[in-house]
Order: C-alpha cells, then sequence, then structure tokens
C-alpha cells in the first residue's frame, strides 16, 4: 500500500470555494463523465440533498457531482451554482432540450464561525467547482467545507476548537481510493499514530483538552441537547468498478475511518454523512476497496485537523501545540 496524492485518481476534480472573514464555504467533487455513487447516513442530525436517488433500488445510475458545504440547511443553496456549472458545460443527464447533472450534498452547521448571515450560495457553488477544474494541489484545512467547522462542542463555543477539511488517498497496484473529509464533530479527534487525542473540547483554562466523551457520560442523565450542530461529512472516491450496491455498502465502510478517529462517533448530535464515487477503470474485491476506504477517511480527518489554522476566536491543533512547547 502506498500513500498517493488524491489529485491522482482520474476523472475526478475537486475544488473549494470560500468567505475566510464570514467562516464559510463550501467543496465540490466533480466526475464529468459520470460515476457509479452511494451514500450512508449515519449520524442523528443529517442535513443532506437528492441522496434517496442514490438507493440501489432506485433509477440514479450515475452522479456528476457531490457538494459539501457549510451553512447549515442554508448552504444547500450552493447546489444550485453546481447544477449550472455542470449545464453550461453539457455535463448531466440528456432530457433532449438540455442536460440535467446529478448532484447530491451535504451540510454542515457552521454558524456560529463569523457572519451567520453569511452562508454558501448559488455564486459560492460556481466558483468552486471553477476552482475545481484548475486541478490544481488539494488545500486542506480552514478552506472550503472546513472553513468554519468547529469540533469539540460538548461544553459550547467558548471550549471548542478549529476543524477543518482534509484528504487522503492510497494505492495497491492499480487500485486507488482517496477521501475528503469535513470535520465538524461534536466530539474529539483521536490519532492513532500518536495514540491521543488531538483536538477536541478544551479544559477550563482551554489550554489543554478534556474528554468529551467523559463530560457527556457525566451528564448521562440530562438530557441536554449538546448542541446539534454537528457532523463529519465527505466522499470517499475510487478506480475501483463496483455496483450501485457495492458502493452504497463502501460509503458505509468509509464510516469506519469515523469510528476510527472520532470519539464519539455517529452521535446523536452529528449528521455523519458519508458518499462514494467509483469511476469503474479497476478490476477489484469489494473487501480491497473498503480496507483502503477506512484508511483513506481516517487519514483525511487526521489531515482536516492538523491543517487547519486558528480562525474567528477557535483555536486549531497547531496553534494549541505549540503553546505547550
Amino acid at each position: 500500500m502506498e500513500k498517493i496524492d488524491i489529485t491522482r485518481l482520474q476523472g475526478i476534480h475537486i475544488g473549494h470555494a470560500q468567505n475566510t472573514g464570514a467562516g464559510t464555504g463550501c467543496t465540490v467533487i466533480l466526475c464529468p463523465e459520470g460515476a457509479v455513487c452511494g451514500v450512508d447516513v449515519r449520524g442523528g442530525s443529517p442535513g443532506t440533498r437528492d441522496t434517496d436517488a442514490l438507493n440501489p433500488v432506485n433509477n440514479r445510475k450515475s452522479v456528476h457531482g457531490i457538494l459539501l458545504a457549510g451553512g447549515s440547511s442554508f448552504g444547500l443553496d450552493a447546489a444550485g451554482g453546481v447544477m449550472q456549472f455542470l449545464e453550461e458545460r453539457g455535463i448531466g443527464r440528456d432530457v433532449g432540450k438540455t442536460m440535467v447533472p446529478n448532484v447530491c450534498a451535504a451540510i454542515l452547521f457552521d454558524l456560529k464561525c463569523g457572519d451567520h448571515r453569511v452562508r454558501p450560495d448559488k455564486e459560492m457553488g460556481y466558483g468552486a467547482c471553477a476552482d475545481a477544474f484548475l486541478q490544481h494541489s488539494f488545500k486542506s484545512g480552514s478552506v472550503g467545507a472546513g472553513t468554519g467547522a468547529v469540533l469539540g462542542k460538548v461544553r459550547g463555543s467558548t471550549h471548542a476548537m478549529k476543524g477543518g477539511v482534509g484528504s487522503a488517498a492510497f494505492s495497491y497496484g492499480e487500485l486507488m481510493v482517496g477521501a475528503v473529509i469535513a470535520v465538524n464533530c461534536v466530539g474529539d479527534v483521536y490519532d492513532s499514530r500518536a495514540g491521543k487525542i488531538i483536538a477536541g473540547v478544551l479544559s477550563d483554562d482551554r489550554s489543554s483538552l478534556a474528554s468529551s466523551e467523559e463530560l457527556m457520560l457525566r451528564e448521562y442523565d440530562s438530557h441536554r441537547d449538546f448542541f446539534s450542530e454537528n457532523t463529519v461529512i465527505g466522499c470517499v472516491m475510487t478506480n475501483a468498478m463496483l455496483t450501485k450496491a457495492q458502493a452504497t455498502k463502501l460509503a458505509a465502510l468509509g464510516q469506519n475511518g469515523i469510528a476510527r478517529t472520532v470519539r464519539p462517533a455517529h452521535s446523536i448530535f452529528d449528521g455523519d454523512t458519508i458518499f462514494a464515487l467509483c469511476t469503474g477503470q479497476v478490476d477489484a474485491t469489494f473487501d480491497s476497496v473498503g480496507i483502503l476506504a477506512a484508511r483513506a477517511v481516517e487519514a483525511a480527518i487526521i489531515d482536516a485537523v492538523v491543517s487547519a489554522e486558528s480562525l474567528h476566536g477557535f483555536i486549531s491543533c497547531r496553534e494549541l501545540m505549540n503553546k505547550k512547547i
């Protein structure tokens, strides 16, 4: 197994657009030729667009774009810009009069980072697509859908840290699997390589980390809403040849990467949603793809957190570690 740059995946274009001053943005994953797609929604507070069509029993043969956006439900407006960009380039399902792109989306809550009045809209979605077609290197951290992402929110915004968006990809022979993940979870992020939590809820003095799971357990009988404004959203991409049912299962296996890194994972206060795109260039066993998918999601989450920069009062993992040196 070799770690590779996610841009090596052929037929896929990834781009960002953001308003750093307002603390919000969006990320797009485009497949101009279309790709078999599945989705798995594991969290209890999801916000999505057009995911029912991805059910294997329904007649959606391919997808042309995935949108990951901030702005809570308002951010779904950015999908209109993705639709416009693709239609203008003749990308989509031919219905005679025009081409109708198949675009699915998932959103995260970032309204408490920056200016809540500014959200990803049609213009921002269009801009992210234009960025994707420039085909430059993927940028991680406080950009795109990760611009206003925040994590460790069990004690509210005052003790939360900066999240972000990240990527990772692996190859084994001709098989390639990558992931783009935006991290905005209610809990903490655990790095198995370091053997410790690297970001999450802050201690009383905001100089070190506490434990989200411990804090939630202490209030096991309170039924308090731990700020239902959290989620991990993302997309797994592979050049493997999979059916729609297998793509759906692959998205579910991608959630294993969340379970390895986020504590707690898939809480009722998160909207954890993973898409899976399969471009169908390589014949591979399903389990081999699933192994790489889980690793890619895990690595992308770590990349998002360690690449993030402090923004609008939310301290980053990098800055917190530097303060301890």
